[in-house]
C-alpha cells in the first residue's frame, strides 16, 4: 500500500469512494460540487491504494485559502484490518505536506454520525478508530455537538410581541459579541477567552461571520420597548445552505426565554427568502439552545464529534 496526493484525474474515484455505514457520509452531490467550486481540491486530497485500487481517502476543504481550513472525509474500505494505522498514513501525508505550505495549526476534523451511534456497534467502531487514528497526530481535542435543521413543513414561526430589530454597526455588533460571551455556554467562546482577551475574541467572531457565505444586511439588534438592546442576531449561510449562524442574548436579560424570539426571528428572514432548509449546531452541553431549538421545531439530523488539535 502506498499514500500519494491525489490528481485531477482521481477526483472521479475520491467522490464516487464507497459510504461507510457506520457515519453519515457526505453525499456524493456535494463532494462533486465542492471539487468544481475549489472548496475541496486534488493537491489537498490524499489517497491510500494498493495496485491502483483505492482503499482509503482524506479529502480537506478550505475557502479560497493556499491552504484549507478542515478536514471533511476520512474514510477507508471496511475490509482493512487496521483501519486506523491506514487512516494515520493519510493523515501525516496530508499534514507533512500542509506544514511545508506554512500551516502552523493542524484542521480540525468533524466526524458525523446518527443521533444514537452509542448504542449501534458499527457507528461505535467508526467513531473510535477515526478519533484514534486523529489523536496519533496530535488531535485529540473532542467537542460533540448537536446539528438541527429547519425545513418549511415546520411553519414558519410569528414576529415576536416582545422585542424588534434594527440594523447595527459593526462597532456595535463586536461589542454585542464582546457582551454574549461573558458567561457563554459555548465552548468555542470559553475556549478562546482562555488564550486572548474578551475584545480580541469579540473581534475575532465578527470577521469570521463577516466572512461567511451570508450577507451583513442580515443582521440584528433586538431591543425591548424602551428601544435598550437585548440580544442580537447574525443569520448566516454556508456553501450549501442558510443557516442559523449566531444569536446571543445578553447576559442582563437571560433566563426570559428571550432566545426563543431570537431564533424565530432568524427563522423568518431565511424562511421569508424562500430557504428550504436552515442549518444550525449546538454543543451538547448548551442545553438552552438545544432546548429551544426543539421548541421551534428544529429536527436533530445528525450528531458531530469536533477534533482538535492545539491551538
Amino acid at each position: 500500500m502506498r499514500c500519494r496526493r491525489a490528481t485531477p484525474d482521481d477526483v472521479d474515484v475520491l467522490v464516487d469512494f464507497p459510504d461507510d455505514p457506520g457515519v453519515a457520509g457526505l453525499p456524493r452531490d456535494q463532494v462533486r460540487e465542492d471539487f468544481d467550486a475549489g472548496r475541496m481540491r486534488p493537491e489537498w486530497s490524499w489517497l491510500l491504494e494498493d495496485e491502483g485500487r483505492l482503499l482509503g481517502r482524506a479529502l480537506w476543504w478550505g475557502r479560497g485559502d493556499a491552504v484549507p481550513s478542515a478536514l471533511d472525509a476520512l474514510d477507508v474500505l471496511p475490509e482493512l484490518d487496521d483501519p486506523r494505522s491506514a487512516a494515520v498514513d493519510l493523515l501525516r501525508s496530508g499534514h507533512a505536506d500542509f506544514a511545508a505550505s506554512g500551516m502552523s495549526r493542524l484542521p480540525a476534523y468533524t466526524v458525523r454520525l446518527s443521533g444514537d451511534w452509542r448504542e449501534d456497534e458499527r457507528a461505535t467502531r467508526a467513531a473510535t478508530w477515526r478519533c484514534e487514528a486523529m489523536s496519533d497526530v496530535g488531535i485529540s481535542s473532542s467537542l460533540e455537538r448537536r446539528q438541527y435543521a429547519w425545513t418549511p413543513e415546520i411553519g414558519v414561526p410569528a414576529s415576536s410581541s416582545r422585542v424588534e430589530f434594527r440594523p447595527g454597526s459593526d462597532e456595535e455588533f463586536v461589542k454585542l459579541f464582546r457582551e454574549a460571551a461573558r458567561a457563554s455556554l459555548d465552548v468555542e467562546t470559553r475556549r478562546a477567552l482562555e488564550t486572548m482577551d474578551e475584545l480580541s475574541q469579540a473581534q475575532d467572531d465578527f470577521e469570521f461571520y463577516a466572512s461567511c457565505p451570508g450577507e451583513r444586511d442580515w443582521w440584528r439588534v433586538a431591543i425591548d420597548g424602551d428601544g435598550v438592546p437585548v440580544g442580537f442576531i447574525v443569520p448566516s449561510a454556508t456553501p450549501y445552505h442558510r443557516n442559523v449562524g449566531y444569536l446571543g442574548v445578553l447576559p442582563s436579560r437571560r433566563g426570559q426565554r428571550l432566545v426563543d424570539d431570537l431564533l424565530s426571528e432568524v427563522t423568518r428572514i431565511h424562511a421569508d427568502a424562500g430557504a428550504e432548509r436552515i442549518t444550525a449546531t449546538t454543543d451538547m452541553t448548551n442545553l438552552p439552545m438545544a432546548v429551544a431549538f426543539d421548541r421551534a421545531g428544529y429536527q436533530v439530523t445528525e450528531i458531530r464529534l469536533v477534533l482538535e488539535g492545539p491551538r
